[in-house]
């Protein structure tokens, strides 16, 4: 599969997705223009919120805030080999998907801070992605996943942690909502996104912070604790390790200081 991240000023002219892909929006926008298939389309866009392109691409002609956004571009030839054919994708916008957004997090981690995925996470994650679209945007059906969360599951957990982050988020509180064992809700969790519950939540937190670092003028300090990050030393170190930078340093190069760049990881 190839990966695209993309960091996008506001003040940047028109952009395009390609198709066959499924992606993520990480920023949130306010009556967003866009087009694709021929019609026009003009909605807000909450941020997290996932896009399929089918086989039209989507050019968005304007969006008045930053873009920070994930691309996946999925192997055809490994979903046509999952599929016993070629699938078509099923195109979607704004939609939630959890399991989507916590596997394009694992891969913005990679592209904003240089790490690399090993050869076997790379593959699992290539895995994973497609095995998911093909079981929800391309209409495969009927597929048992013992051990691992139907799509609603884990979009209902995302909400919750969506909605709870500046509390307390425990173990106990997400297995709850998944009705399950937290024990169970752990390892399912995982199996399903590539993410244990904490890291899925922290991931969450960084991201609703670097949002209100460039949209606010709060101080660092109160965006931790927004965030449900008291110990601001703590917040500045888990922050540098998921994006590269320290929170002061957004503020300081602005949102189009990491460039689009682009990634290649196969399965």
């Amino acid at each position: 599969m190839r990966t695209e991240y993309s960091s996008i000023p506001a003040t940047a002219g028109p952009t395009h997705t390609e198709p066959n892909q499924v992606g993520v929006s990480f920023s949130g926008h306010r009556a967003a223009v866009f087009e694709s298939g021929g019609h026009t389309v003009e909605r807000d866009i909450p941020p997290g919120s996932v896009f399929v392109t089918g086989p039209d691409p989507i050019s968005w002609t304007h969006i008045r805030e930053h873009t920070e956004a994930m691309e996946i571009y999925p192997d055809l030839g490994l979903l046509a080999s999952l599929a016993d054919g070629p699938p078509a994708l099923r195109p979607a916008a704004a939609t939630r998907d959890g399991t989507v957004l916590a596997i394009a997090s694992i891969l913005k981690r990679v592209h904003t801070t240089g790490c690399d995925l090993s050869d076997v996470a790379a593959s699992t994650l290539a895995h994973r992605i497609a095995e998911h679209i093909l079981d929800n945007h391309a209409g495969r059906t009927g597929r048992s996943r013992p051990g691992r969360l139907d799509r609603r599951t884990v979009d209902r957990v995302a909400s919750f942690v969506d909605a709870e982050l500046s509390g307390e988020l425990t173990l106990d509180r997400l297995a709850a909502v998944a009705t399950l064992s937290p024990f169970h809700f752990a390892r399912a969790f995982k199996a399903t996104t590539g993410l244990a519950p904490h890291q899925f939540v922290m991931s969450r937190r960084i991201e609703r912070a670097r949002t209100l670092l460039i949209a606010s003028r709060d101080s660092v300090v109160d965006i931790a604790h927004a965030v449900g990050l008291s110990n601001v030393s703590h917040f500045r170190r888990v922050f540098r390790g998921h994006t590269g930078v320290l929170p002061g340093e957004v503020r300081k190069i602005g949102p189009s200081a990491r460039p689009a760049r682009r990634a290649i990881v196969r399965p």
